[in-house]
């Protein structure tokens, strides 16, 4: 099995590097490839970024983007970090133009490079599901994994249910 992780931005991506003017988030490295390094996964996978946005920021145009960039590949499951703002958008959308891949949307609350991060746990539930799977759109976030079509999210906790 080959996994693409498609990196788009989100919190999970994000860095607070110093700079002269204090401290500022930016997007750098895909958080995937310092959370795959410490996997040493027995699967073959790439990770390619798509765009860096923060997904109050990604529109129709950014998805159709996303769409073209999974359709054109001969690779059949994907994972794509995203940020958790859009996350429900993004999926219904590659719903439905999408129909014979795999695609599972994760990201995090707070940022791979914390310490604390739920990065790692959602990464490695996307990377469950795309062994189990075969094709659809899901959503891993917050320990389960629902098709596109049935996850929810309080937007008083923030949590995917």
């Amino acid at each position: 099995m080959k996994l693409t992780f498609i990196q788009t931005g989100g919190t999970i991506d994000k860095d607070y590097p110093h700079t002269t003017k204090g401290w500022a988030f930016e997007f750098g490295e895909p958080a995937t490839n310092r959370i795959l390094e410490k996997l040493n996964p027995s699967f073959e996978y790439e990770v390619i970024t798509a765009f860096q946005k923060d997904s109050l920021e990604i529109t129709n145009e950014d998805r159709n983007t996303l769409a073209t960039l999974i359709q054109n590949r001969n690779e059949k499951k994907f994972i794509i970090t995203h940020g958790t703002d859009t996350m429900l958008e993004t999926a219904a959308f590659l719903s439905e133009h999408i129909k014979d891949k795999l695609i599972i949307i994760t990201g995090a609350m707070l940022p791979k490079r914390f310490s604390n991060s739920d990065a790692p746990v959602n990464l490695g539930c996307a990377i469950a599901t795309a062994n189990l799977m075969d094709k659809g759109v899901f959503i891993a976030m917050h320990g389960i994994v629902k098709p596109a079509s049935e996850i929810k999210r309080n937007l008083e906790t923030g949590k995917y249910y």
